[in-house]
Protein backbone atom coordinates (compact mmCIF):
# COMPACT_ATOMS: atom_id res chain seq x y z
CA UNK A 1 0.00 0.00 0.00
CA UNK A 2 2.80 2.34 1.04
CA UNK A 3 4.76 1.35 -2.46
CA UNK A 4 1.60 2.30 -4.62
CA UNK A 5 0.91 6.04 -2.70
CA UNK A 6 4.89 6.46 -3.05
CA UNK A 7 4.22 6.11 -7.12
CA UNK A 8 1.34 8.22 -7.39
CA UNK A 9 3.03 10.89 -5.30
CA UNK A 10 5.77 10.31 -7.89
CA UNK A 11 3.60 10.84 -11.07
CA UNK A 12 1.92 14.06 -9.75
CA UNK A 13 5.76 15.02 -9.11
CA UNK A 14 6.44 14.60 -12.89
CA UNK A 15 3.14 16.02 -13.98
CA UNK A 16 3.62 19.07 -12.17
CA UNK A 17 7.22 19.93 -13.56
CA UNK A 18 6.09 18.65 -17.20
CA UNK A 19 3.26 21.45 -17.22
CA UNK A 20 5.70 24.34 -15.17
CA UNK A 21 8.19 23.44 -18.16
CA UNK A 22 5.36 23.58 -20.82
CA UNK A 23 3.84 27.31 -19.79
CA UNK A 24 3.60 29.84 -22.14
CA UNK A 25 4.38 33.12 -22.41
CA UNK A 26 2.41 35.58 -23.37
CA UNK A 27 1.81 36.91 -27.11
CA UNK A 28 3.64 40.87 -26.35
CA UNK A 29 6.44 39.67 -24.37
CA UNK A 30 7.24 37.27 -27.11
CA UNK A 31 7.07 40.24 -29.58
CA UNK A 32 9.46 42.35 -27.53
CA UNK A 33 12.03 39.15 -27.48
CA UNK A 34 12.01 39.05 -30.79
CA UNK A 35 12.40 42.82 -31.91
CA UNK A 36 15.50 42.57 -29.49
CA UNK A 37 17.03 39.72 -31.18
CA UNK A 38 16.63 40.67 -34.88
CA UNK A 39 19.67 42.27 -36.41
CA UNK A 40 19.14 45.47 -38.09
CA UNK A 41 18.06 45.77 -41.45
CA UNK A 42 20.42 47.15 -44.08
CA UNK A 43 19.60 50.13 -46.27
CA UNK A 44 18.47 48.64 -49.60
CA UNK A 45 17.09 50.32 -52.63
CA UNK A 46 13.48 50.25 -50.80
CA UNK A 47 15.07 51.84 -48.01
CA UNK A 48 12.67 55.77 -47.11
CA UNK A 49 13.97 58.41 -49.36
CA UNK A 50 15.50 60.18 -46.67
CA UNK A 51 18.02 57.46 -45.62
CA UNK A 52 18.96 57.21 -49.32
CA UNK A 53 19.44 60.73 -49.15
CA UNK A 54 22.11 60.66 -46.64
CA UNK A 55 23.74 58.23 -48.11
CA UNK A 56 24.07 60.11 -51.48
CA UNK A 57 25.39 62.94 -49.79
CA UNK A 58 28.24 61.35 -47.99
CA UNK A 59 29.44 59.84 -50.71
CA UNK A 60 28.65 61.80 -54.24
CA UNK A 61 31.84 64.52 -54.20
CA UNK A 62 30.57 67.57 -55.27
CA UNK A 63 32.24 69.52 -57.50
CA UNK A 64 31.89 73.50 -57.76
CA UNK A 65 32.76 75.92 -60.31
CA UNK A 66 34.63 78.58 -58.79
CA UNK A 67 33.75 82.52 -59.02
CA UNK A 68 37.26 83.20 -60.33
CA UNK A 69 37.05 81.11 -63.09
CA UNK A 70 33.62 82.21 -64.02
CA UNK A 71 34.62 85.54 -63.87
CA UNK A 72 38.25 84.90 -65.75
CA UNK A 73 35.43 83.50 -68.51
CA UNK A 74 33.17 86.18 -68.51
CA UNK A 75 35.83 88.78 -69.32
CA UNK A 76 37.12 87.04 -72.45
CA UNK A 77 36.22 89.51 -75.32
CA UNK A 78 36.71 89.08 -78.87
CA UNK A 79 39.51 91.26 -80.97
CA UNK A 80 37.42 93.55 -83.16
CA UNK A 81 37.32 92.51 -86.64
CA UNK A 82 39.48 95.16 -88.44
CA UNK A 83 43.03 93.61 -86.17
CA UNK A 84 42.77 90.86 -88.58
CA UNK A 85 42.32 92.89 -91.85
CA UNK A 86 45.01 93.03 -93.75
CA UNK A 87 47.05 96.10 -94.54
CA UNK A 88 49.76 96.53 -96.94
CA UNK A 89 52.66 98.69 -96.13
CA UNK A 90 52.52 101.70 -98.32
CA UNK A 91 56.81 101.68 -98.46
CA UNK A 92 57.66 97.82 -98.54
CA UNK A 93 54.50 97.02 -100.24
CA UNK A 94 54.31 93.67 -97.58
CA UNK A 95 51.45 92.72 -95.68
CA UNK A 96 50.67 93.22 -92.18
CA UNK A 97 47.93 92.95 -89.49
CA UNK A 98 46.82 94.50 -85.85
CA UNK A 99 46.17 91.00 -85.23
CA UNK A 100 50.35 89.92 -85.96
CA UNK A 101 51.39 92.54 -83.53
CA UNK A 102 49.78 90.75 -80.50
CA UNK A 103 52.37 91.43 -77.85
CA UNK A 104 53.35 94.51 -78.76
CA UNK A 105 52.26 98.28 -78.19
CA UNK A 106 50.86 99.62 -81.49
CA UNK A 107 50.12 103.27 -81.96
CA UNK A 108 47.72 103.96 -84.81
CA UNK A 109 46.65 107.57 -86.45
CA UNK A 110 44.09 108.22 -88.79
CA UNK A 111 45.40 110.36 -91.63
CA UNK A 112 45.42 112.10 -94.87
CA UNK A 113 47.74 113.17 -97.14
CA UNK A 114 46.02 116.34 -97.58
CA UNK A 115 45.55 117.43 -93.66
CA UNK A 116 48.21 120.14 -91.96
CA UNK A 117 47.30 118.73 -88.78
CA UNK A 118 48.24 115.42 -89.43
CA UNK A 119 51.76 116.58 -90.49
CA UNK A 120 52.01 118.59 -87.73
CA UNK A 121 51.16 115.19 -85.99
CA UNK A 122 53.16 112.70 -87.57
CA UNK A 123 56.48 115.38 -86.63
CA UNK A 124 55.48 114.97 -82.75
CA UNK A 125 55.57 111.21 -83.53
CA UNK A 126 58.89 111.21 -85.46
CA UNK A 127 60.50 112.85 -82.53
CA UNK A 128 58.45 109.97 -80.17
CA UNK A 129 60.47 107.07 -82.04
CA UNK A 130 63.44 109.01 -81.86
CA UNK A 131 63.15 109.13 -78.19
CA UNK A 132 61.98 105.77 -77.77
CA UNK A 133 64.71 104.42 -80.06
CA UNK A 134 64.52 100.95 -82.24
CA UNK A 135 62.19 98.91 -79.86
CA UNK A 136 60.88 95.93 -81.39
CA UNK A 137 57.40 95.85 -78.98
CA UNK A 138 56.21 99.52 -80.30
CA UNK A 139 55.25 99.77 -83.73
CA UNK A 140 53.77 103.27 -84.96
CA UNK A 141 50.83 102.94 -87.97
CA UNK A 142 49.91 106.00 -89.89
CA UNK A 143 46.30 104.98 -91.47
CA UNK A 144 45.77 106.84 -94.20
CA UNK A 145 41.43 107.07 -94.35
CA UNK A 146 40.78 109.33 -97.29
CA UNK A 147 39.42 106.78 -99.98
CA UNK A 148 41.06 109.12 -102.93
CA UNK A 149 44.35 108.67 -101.94
CA UNK A 150 45.98 106.33 -103.36
CA UNK A 151 49.12 103.55 -101.81
CA UNK A 152 51.50 105.16 -104.35
CA UNK A 153 51.03 108.69 -103.43
CA UNK A 154 51.23 107.66 -100.06
CA UNK A 155 54.57 106.13 -100.58
CA UNK A 156 56.38 109.09 -101.82
CA UNK A 157 54.24 111.27 -98.78
CA UNK A 158 56.17 109.09 -96.50
CA UNK A 159 59.51 108.88 -98.32
CA UNK A 160 60.10 112.72 -98.78
CA UNK A 161 58.89 113.52 -94.97
CA UNK A 162 61.76 111.06 -93.39
CA UNK A 163 58.75 108.71 -92.13
CA UNK A 164 59.93 105.47 -91.15
CA UNK A 165 57.09 103.46 -89.69
CA UNK A 166 54.51 101.57 -90.97
CA UNK A 167 51.84 103.45 -93.41
CA UNK A 168 48.67 101.99 -95.32
CA UNK A 169 45.84 102.74 -97.33
CA UNK A 170 43.09 101.85 -94.83
CA UNK A 171 40.31 99.73 -96.61
CA UNK A 172 36.60 100.88 -96.29
CA UNK A 173 35.53 98.12 -94.01
CA UNK A 174 38.80 98.80 -91.51
CA UNK A 175 37.43 102.72 -91.78
CA UNK A 176 34.12 102.07 -90.99
CA UNK A 177 34.89 99.65 -88.07
CA UNK A 178 37.07 102.30 -86.86
CA UNK A 179 34.25 104.83 -86.77
CA UNK A 180 32.04 102.43 -84.83
CA UNK A 181 34.44 101.59 -82.51
CA UNK A 182 36.14 104.85 -81.48
CA UNK A 183 33.84 107.51 -83.00
CA UNK A 184 33.16 109.25 -85.88
CA UNK A 185 35.68 111.73 -85.32
CA UNK A 186 38.44 109.38 -86.24
CA UNK A 187 37.38 109.48 -89.90
CA UNK A 188 38.17 113.48 -89.56
CA UNK A 189 41.79 113.73 -89.94
CA UNK A 190 41.91 117.40 -88.87
CA UNK A 191 41.32 115.96 -85.47
CA UNK A 192 44.25 114.42 -85.13
CA UNK A 193 42.84 110.93 -83.91
CA UNK A 194 45.26 108.53 -82.28
CA UNK A 195 44.49 104.90 -80.34
CA UNK A 196 46.84 102.92 -78.73
CA UNK A 197 46.64 99.05 -78.63
CA UNK A 198 48.16 97.85 -75.68
CA UNK A 199 50.09 94.33 -75.77
CA UNK A 200 46.49 92.75 -74.84
CA UNK A 201 44.54 93.95 -77.69
CA UNK A 202 42.71 96.64 -75.61
CA UNK A 203 42.62 99.70 -77.34
CA UNK A 204 43.01 103.31 -76.09
CA UNK A 205 41.68 106.11 -77.55
CA UNK A 206 43.62 109.31 -76.67
CA UNK A 207 41.92 113.20 -76.78
CA UNK A 208 41.80 114.60 -80.29
CA UNK A 209 43.94 117.58 -81.04
CA UNK A 210 47.87 117.61 -81.80
CA UNK A 211 49.57 115.57 -79.18
CA UNK A 212 53.25 116.79 -78.41
CA UNK A 213 55.96 114.18 -78.21
CA UNK A 214 55.77 114.36 -74.53
CA UNK A 215 52.62 113.56 -74.55
CA UNK A 216 52.56 110.77 -76.33
CA UNK A 217 55.71 109.43 -74.75
CA UNK A 218 53.60 109.62 -71.12
CA UNK A 219 50.49 107.93 -72.55
CA UNK A 220 52.60 104.82 -74.10
CA UNK A 221 55.26 104.68 -71.45
CA UNK A 222 53.29 102.63 -68.74
CA UNK A 223 51.65 100.24 -71.63
CA UNK A 224 55.41 99.29 -72.68
CA UNK A 225 56.38 99.07 -69.21
CA UNK A 226 53.64 96.46 -68.65
CA UNK A 227 54.99 92.59 -69.04
CA UNK A 228 58.48 93.98 -69.00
Amino acid sequence: MKSRHRVFTLLLAVTFLLSACGTAIPLEDAKEINEAALPEAPITEESPVEEQAVMTEETTPVVAVSEDARGEASLMVEDPAWYSIPLTDARTGQSFSIAELKGKVVLVETMAMWCSNCLKQQGQVKVLHEKLGDQEDFVGIGLDIDPNEKADALRSYVETNGFTWLYAVSPPEVSQEISVLYGPQFLNPPSTPIVIIDRKGEAHPLPFGIKSAEALYQAIEPFLNEGR
